[in-house]
């Protein structure tokens, strides 16, 4: 949690009040939410405009191109997407369905890529955007390769049921995570969105057991078989790989 008693505790309240689904947010929503004065927040907002972090618009504020530049310098994940790209490509065109590549920060899922058609299911992911590990499958799959500790935490703690689906028993969660290491693959099916299933697999370093990423297909109920994407995202996830392992030597 930042502190806000000092200048950059308060703008990252402010640019942390965005939410996945904010376009523009109206000062007073601002205020709302990052329980700040309003002079506050207007003044701090005004000189994250100035830095071109906002952009002020008639409705209110937006978050600005000036982030997207700054979440383009940073180095691990910039080349691991450059790296991944044609994998997500390739799956992409094999599956003709919404391709992800995800990393785990915390207890979340942060989506790094998303990849679909004018087909691609309606999934609430956006790059750049957060998912409780739990009810998705990039989430099972990293946290299946996560340690005992990570585990612990997560499975302990409060497991927010998005759905009817969500499996929210530690137990069952459990045993999910064991065969997702078993089987090299973690499914979701309607756990994180009514409508929905995903089937995804990890991308691991030479020694086989740590994480890196996780590549997902995601597609609709009815249409969407997760089991016969398998041996596809099994196999993008593998070369994406062995060609990290490639570059870190």
């Amino acid at each position: 949690m930042e502190d806000r008693n000092t200048v950059l505790g308060k703008a990252l309240a402010i640019l942390r009040a965005f939410g996945p689904a904010d376009s523009v947010l109206p000062l007073a929503e601002l205020v709302r939410r990052t329980d700040l004065p309003k002079g506050t927040v207007h003044r701090v907002a005004g000189d994250l405009v100035h830095h071109r972090l906002l952009d002020k618009t008639a409705h209110g504020y937006q978050l600005s191109g000036g982030l997207f530049e700054l979440g383009l310098r940073a180095a691990t994940e910039r080349t691991l997407l450059e790296l991944a790209m044609p994998f997500l490509q390739d799956l992409y065109e094999r599956t003709h369905e919404t391709v992800h590549l995800g990393v785990r920060e915390g207890h979340e899922v942060v989506y790094i890529a998303k990849i679909g058609g004018h087909r691609q299911a309606k999934a609430p992911s956006r790059t750049g955007g957060r998912m409780p590990m739990h009810c998705t499958a990039i989430g099972k799959v990293l946290l299946a390769h996560a340690g005992e500790d990570e585990q612990t935490a997560v499975l302990t703690g409060p497991l927010e049921r998005r759905t009817p689906h969500t499996v929210i028993a530690p137990g069952l969660l459990r045993r999910q995570l064991s065969k997702a290491v078993e089987t090299g693959v973690a499914y979701e099916r309607e756990e994180s969105t009514p409508g929905l299933l995903c089937v995804a697999a990890p991308v691991l370093k030479p020694d086989g057991h740590t994480v890196v990423a996780a590549i997902s297909v995601t597609g609709p109920v009815g249409r969407f078989r997760p089991e016969s994407h398998e041996t596809a995202v099994r196999a993008a996830a593998t070369a994406l790989g062995s060609t990290l392992a490639r570059r870190g030597r």
